[in-house]
């Protein structure tokens, strides 16, 4: 590819004031970044109040929800705002790098990619966490692959990278964590070009506000499902 792409992160936000300042800083310190758009999905009190402050850098949008609605419909609305050639999407909390992002862009930046997953299982730095999350996350993936004909290894993690005209051709409709496998298997069914690479991940336990449940992994069967089978 000729001439530079710009490049735009999208973060969902839901009361995150111990890492949302820091998340941002450490996003913005990333020099091939042109745009960050965070939607707050219905946030309280603090991280309403960092919000403000992160919003006065031209750099940054910020688009507040009232109500909480999930990480799938705050991103649906961050992609429709996006401006840039490339959308990264960053979660809010810490458990992910932004110095990943060089390593995550290279194979579209190349011209080899239109997508690119992350995989926090394909040997980058991890901190060691909860055995039966792994499990879950390994089958979670098996199953999604066996449904959209794909070979990846973490099909949950949350550093993806698309092309702006990629997401232009799906029609997402998920609201919650069903996000991942909607996006897997749309993609998948675009026949677009898939990479794959390893990024470091620094798990918090749910002391530490970690969000994802149980719950949500038995939702996920039902998405990968409904959208590996029924488009």
């Amino acid at each position: 590819m000729s001439g530079k792409l710009s490049v735009c992160v999208a973060i969902p936000v839901y009361n995150e004031p111990a890492t949302i300042s820091v998340i941002v800083d450490k996003v913005k310190a990333q020099p091939m970044v042109d745009e960050i758009i965070l939607v707050d999905d219905g946030s309280s009190g603090e991280t309403v109040k960092k919000l403000k402050e992160i919003e006065k850098d031209p750099r940054c949008r910020v688009i507040y929800q009232e109500i909480n609605r999930g990480k799938g419909a705050a991103l649906r609305i961050a992609f429709e705002h996006a401006a840039s050639d490339i959308i990264i999407v960053q979660d809010a909390d810490l458990e992910y790098d932004p110095e990943d992002y060089p390593a995550l862009l290279e194979p579209i930046i190349s011209g080899k990619a239109d997508v690119v997953f992350g995989s926090r299982f394909l040997g980058g730095p991890h901190r060691v966490l909860y055995f039966w999350h792994q499990v879950g996350n390994n089958f979670l993936t098996v199953l999604s692959n066996m449904l959209n004909n794909l070979n990846l290894t973490d099909m949950e993690v949350c550093y993806k990278v698309f092309k702006r005209d990629v997401l232009k051709r799906i029609k997402l409709k998920s609201n919650r964590f069903g996000f991942e496998p909607e996006i897997t298997a749309k993609v998948a069914r675009l026949k677009v070009r898939i990479f794959e690479v390893p990024v470091r991940y620094y798990g918090r336990t749910y002391a530490e506000g970690k969000k994802i449940g149980l719950k949500d992994g038995i939702a996920a069967l039902w998405w990968i499902f409904r959208f590996g089978i029924f488009g």
